[in-house]
């Protein structure tokens, strides 16, 4: 089902909310280490999608473990969640969107894997009930 399909779908059945899951792969490893990229990234994506974001976007680098070690992002939108994971290992990207709002998740995958410099991505779509 393509993203405009989605928002149809997800508004004629009335669902709880979208959820889209997006893994972008051989991303631009200067992009997905860098706090204010990803931050400004957050607020580029929102307004793109019509979200509007509830608080600041927090970013926090960590990891013990170097094959998990990156960032990791949360926002808090007015109607859910927008969340990430930046993983330097692998220079890939793992981002969650979640809203009761539709939204078009393959603007988002498109936006995001342009953003980030990734050469290829996966998108999965769950509808909500």
């Amino acid at each position: 089902m393509n993203g405009q399909a989605v928002v149809e779908e997800a508004t004629r059945q009335g669902v709880w909310g979208v959820a889209s899951s997006i893994d972008i792969y051989d991303c631009d490893p200067d992009k997905i280490r860098c706090a204010d990229t990803i931050r400004k990234f957050v607020v580029e994506l929102c307004e793109l999608i019509d979200m509007k974001r509830f608080g600041e976007t927090h970013v926090v680098h960590f990891g013990e473990d170097e094959r998990v070690a990156g960032y990791s992002m949360v926002q808090l939108i007015e109607t859910s969640l927008i969340s990430a994971h930046f993983a330097n290992a692998s220079n890939a990207v793992y981002l969650d969107v979640f809203s009761c709002k539709p939204y078009n998740p393959d603007v988002v995958r498109q936006f995001a894997q342009e953003a980030f410099g990734g050469a290829k991505s996966i998108l999965h779509v769950t509808l909500r009930r």
